[in-house]
């Protein structure tokens, strides 16, 4: 009886000591690390990994998010800059690699120019242009462009990436599916954008430009793209704030929600401004001219087509929103005084209110100075920085999820 018990325990003893010498360093480490890889073992031979996302894993993700937001918010500025420099229309077509080699020798940059000399632009508007001046417009809209391809790359080989290593959970997957297909579709609405310049347009005398339409779609594209990946990316990195369920709470996260959507809708109500040039129609502020409402402001025929086309009434939408986005920040700042919240709500509620004042500055100091470009190109940057800190707002203010 003893000794085929002594004998089963040597033999056990034996297996363990093998199991145990067979474990390399780094599956060691592993199992001692283990937190978000669990690793199941039935023998010597038969292991199995499963990677399941966790805080850490989010985090990373968050921070990714975060960046390719900054990689968007820089396409939007230098559109901005691209567009006050009447660089947009400088390259005539487009081709996903083949331009990403821009033109090096002479003959090269005199056959870029003479493609650029068959459109409306050069014959109306450049038409004593130099090859030296056209090297400048070519190299803004070609940064433009790599920038944009930039965005892409950034946003498809780390999903590649996370989606490999389990970083993401079914409801992750269709947003960074949705993501991508979104910068996929901002640089067709881009050339499309592009296109709308490029025609000739015989019964037209008005300068060549890019439909203020298609703009607008194509600025509004891109802060939808920056605020679902700044809004999911912050949600991922910052802890919820534990806030009570209070009649005053839940008036606040509204207040806060449709103080957001309308200073998206200033944003984008600024694309129709750029787009027809608004900003030089009057230079004065608060008055239009010499009359709080201009004569013109409801010239075309039919009404509506002056929110789109008339610039008077554009420029007069876009001071209207600006100011109530102004007065809603400011509503949003002194009802939060009266509340208890975290630390980190106040600050960026407090950030929120600094930054719509500072950009109503820039947006009143660019009319009066007649839109010049580097003032106009800070104000267009303001206008997503306003945007950034709405949407902080809100990531703060979130309710947390039970």
């Amino acid at each position: 009886m003893i000794l085929p018990a002594l004998r089963c325990a040597v033999w056990r003893g034996y297996r363990t000591g093998l199991q145990q010498s067979q474990r390399t360093p780094l599956r060691q480490w592993m199992l001692q690390r283990g937190q978000n890889t669990v690793v199941a073992e039935s023998g010597p031979s038969q292991t199995s990994t499963v990677t399941v996302p966790n805080a850490a894993t989010n985090r990373v993700v968050g921070r990714w998010l975060v960046g390719c937001s900054g990689l968007v918010l820089g396409a939007v500025v230098l559109g901005g800059v691209t567009r006050l420099t009447e660089s947009g229309l400088s390259m005539v077509d487009w081709h996903l690699v083949k331009e990403m080699k821009p033109p090096r020798s002479q003959a090269e940059w005199e056959a870029e120019f003479s493609k650029y000399q068959q459109f409306p632009e050069f014959k109306i508007m450049n038409h004593d242009m130099t090859l030296t001046e056209f090297k400048f417009i070519f190299y803004m809209e070609w940064g433009h462009r790599m920038w944009g391809r930039l965005v892409g790359l950034a946003y498809i080989l780390p999903t590649m990436y996370f989606w490999k290593k389990g970083y993401f959970n079914r409801s992750m997957k269709a947003r960074v599916l949705g993501l991508c297909g979104f910068v996929f579709f901002q640089g067709l609405l881009g050339w499309y954008m592009v296109k709308s310049g490029l025609e000739e347009k015989p019964e037209s005398y008005d300068i060549p430009r890019v439909s203020q339409y298609r703009l607008a779609s194509h600025l509004g594209s891109a802060l939808l793209l920056y605020c679902a990946s700044l809004w999911t990316g912050l949600t991922l990195m910052l802890p919820a704030n534990k806030l009570p369920d209070s009649k005053h709470m839940l008036q606040l996260r509204r207040f806060a929600k449709g103080t957001g959507a309308l200073v998206l809708l200033t944003a984008l109500s600024g694309a129709f401004v750029a787009g027809l040039d608004a900003g030089l129609v009057y230079n004065s502020f608060p008055k239009m001219g010499e009359y709080w409402i201009p004569d013109d402001l409801l010239a075309f025929s039919p009404t509506i087509k002056n929110f789109f086309e008339n610039p008077t009434t554009v420029q007069f939408d876009h001071r209207v929103l600006a100011i109530g986005s102004l007065a809603a920040i400011t509503g949003l700042y002194l009802f939060s005084r009266r509340m208890h919240l975290p630390r980190r709500a106040k600050t960026a509620i407090s950030c929120l209110t600094a930054m719509a004042y500072t950009q109503v500055a820039l947006g009143i100091c660019t009319l009066l100075l007649y839109v010049p470009t580097p003032l106009a190109a800070t104000h267009q940057s303001g206008s997503v920085a306003l945007l950034t800190f709405a949407i902080w707002v809100l990531a703060e203010l979130r309710k947390v999820a039970k």
